[in-house]
């Protein structure tokens, strides 16, 4: 038997050999069932952004989100608080994460995040390149998290386990999924910190958020779970958690560790925000809401009164000046000098008006587009870089959460100087993000320390002194919120669990922007001081929580129920 077994071998191996062209007539090189992790992880990296962004051209979380939180006006679906199941934003966020099915037409096979991430921890750590499985892992965790918040209960311990033979994944509790993904988290930054690991292959370029730089990854992973047991606290007590980790000391503390998905300057490869699609779009549906602006302006008379927010010009582009009629021709629904746009909920009749060349848009910082300097120029795919990053977690948001627990008495501390850092941040951040990725070719001026920032500053911080507990509290997330534009979805999810900010209520006259029964403030410049009453009606109440795709749910015999977006609780919700 032993030489028979010695003959066979050679055998088998010439055979081998020479049927291998052969063999080969049935492989695709430009199909690759398989790809290096190397490839992966930028591509993950980027989808995760896309599927949270502010994109209106194919659909993403913030731009859904952006509206339920009233810093986006628009005439789709989620005006209202209109989304279903069926909605194509809520079926394109849904593959963009779960998807287990290669796109068509790729070069090699790009699935949904969570099939990636679950690609690159099986490969990696197969190979001893625990640096991918750690990176893997937190990421996984952060996408699980923000998906719990948004949807409640969801596929997760049989998801994306078609190789196993599970074709109809059940939908796991989501208090249960939260629970898990603190250990995720934990086995993340033990496999970065596994000095033994062969590591013969460890990310560089190819990791678009952090270049492959371990501390920076392990400082986003404690930052993740202080999020998270922040989101938590209504519903156990965290004190422990939190105060270890604060003590700890290794967290996002600098503006540059941010937690970041990069986009770049190039159109011919689709590396711009997906925010910028709505700046340079030839249909554009997406307004700046007059809610969000008359804050920023200082309109509003329950919060920061007469304290205008030196970002608006970096926030906000408008396209008219201050007298210039409507290029259309045509009335608008809401105007205030050079800002145009329309009301969350509106049946006016100006609502659908032509405003193409004439709605302010999300500028410079939110999306890359352009400052604006007075010049009321048409926007154009010219006039920006679409160079702005996602922003998940910012050194910013870390600040504004610790002021926000302490605030809550979950830890102690001084709140208000933490809100005081946290503003000075948000400033800095804004300077960051034009100047190492916008890159911009007119010239900027820096916010930070300004003149105008001190002022805005110091009123709010006097605001704050007067105010009582729960205001003060208020005021942090206020604050949180308008340092986020762009970033949807942790502000849907601050709300749901502070109250605040206080939302956009169209049922509710006072609560008009302004406090103005009959908005806007001076109507078309052609007929100035023109006050006209806008009908407004919703579909829903505000949404405690999306619908799931309703084509999962279909297809999938073991998913529960379409839910009542109304009623339904999101775990930690008190």
């Amino acid at each position: 038997m032993t030489y028979k077994s010695k003959i066979l071998i050679p055998i088998v191996v010439m055979l081998t050999v020479s049927c291998k062209k052969f063999l080969d007539i049935n492989t695709d090189p430009n199909n690759p069932t398989t790809i290096e992790v190397s490839k992966l992880l930028p591509t993950t990296q980027r989808t995760l952004g896309d599927a949270l962004s502010m994109d209106e051209q194919n659909g993403g979380l913030s731009e859904i989100l952006a509206v339920y939180t009233h810093q986006m006006s628009t005439r789709e679906e989620p005006d209202k608080y209109g989304i279903t199941g069926v909605d194509p934003n809520i079926q394109t966020v849904w593959s963009k994460l779960f998807s287990s099915a290669a796109n068509p037409g790729t070069a090699y096979p790009v699935y949904g995040v969570i099939q990636n991430l679950e690609d690159i921890i099986a490969i990696s750590t197969e190979a001893g390149n625990l640096r991918y499985a750690g990176i893997a892992k937190i990421l996984k965790a952060y996408t699980y998290s923000v998906m719990v918040d948004v949807f409640g209960d969801l596929p997760y311990s049989e998801a994306n386990k078609l190789k196993e033979g599970i074709l109809y994944p059940k939908f796991d509790d989501d208090a249960a999924i939260y629970e898990s993904l603190f250990a995720l988290i934990n086995e993340g930054i033990a496999d970065l910190n596994n000095t033994t690991a062969a590591n013969s292959n460890v990310p560089g370029a190819d990791d678009l958020m952090y270049a492959g730089s371990v501390p920076r990854w392990i400082k986003a992973a404690n930052t993740i779970k202080l999020k998270m047991y922040t989101q938590i606290r209504r519903v156990k007590n965290v004190s422990a958690e939190v105060t270890a980790l604060l003590n700890g000391g290794n967290l996002i503390s600098q503006t540059n560790e941010s937690f970041l998905v990069p986009y770049g300057p190039n159109s011919a490869t689709d590396d711009r925000n997906p925010g910028f699609y709505t700046y340079f779009a030839t249909q554009r549906s997406n307004h700046v809401s007059p809610w969000f602006y008359e804050i920023m302006k200082g309109y509003n008379p329950r919060i920061f009164t007469n304290n205008p927010d030196p970002r608006i010009k970096y926030y906000i582009y408008n396209q008219v000046t201050a007298t210039q009629a409507p290029r259309e021709g045509n009335q608008t629904e809401y105007r205030d000098g050079a800002f145009v746009s329309i009301y969350f909920g509106s049946v006016g009749p100006d609502r659908d008006r032509s405003q193409q060349n004439t709605i302010s848009l999300f500028g410079i910082y939110p999306v890359g587009g352009k400052y604006d300097d007075g010049s009321a120029t048409v926007a154009t795919a010219n006039s920006g870089t679409g160079a702005s990053p996602y922003r998940l977690i910012t050194y910013a948001d870390r600040l504004y959460l610790e002021a926000e627990l302490i605030s809550t008495g979950v830890i102690t501390g001084d709140a208000r100087a933490k809100l005081s850092l946290a503003m000075a941040e948000s400033f800095r951040q804004v300077d960051y993000v034009i100047s190492s990725y916008v890159k911009p070719t007119q010239t900027v001026p820096v916010l930070a320390g300004s003149a105008a920032a001190t002022t805005y500053t110091a009123n709010v911080l006097a605001e704050y002194d007067a105010a009582s507990a729960e205001k003060k509290l208020e005021i942090i997330m206020t604050q949180k919120w308008l340092s986020s534009v762009g970033s949807a979805v942790d502000q849907y999810t601050d709300i749901r669990r502070t109250g605040y900010p206080v939302v956009f209520d169209p049922s509710n006259p006072a609560m008009a922007p302004g406090g103005r029964v009959q908005p806007p403030i001076n109507g078309d410049p052609v007929n100035p001081g023109n006050q006209k009453s806008v009908p407004v009606q919703l579909s829903r109440t505000f949404a405690l929580a999306l619908p799931w795709f309703q084509t999962e749910l279909e297809s999938n015999p073991n998913a529960p129920e379409q839910k009542n977006p109304s009623t339904y609780k999101i775990f930690w919700m008190p």
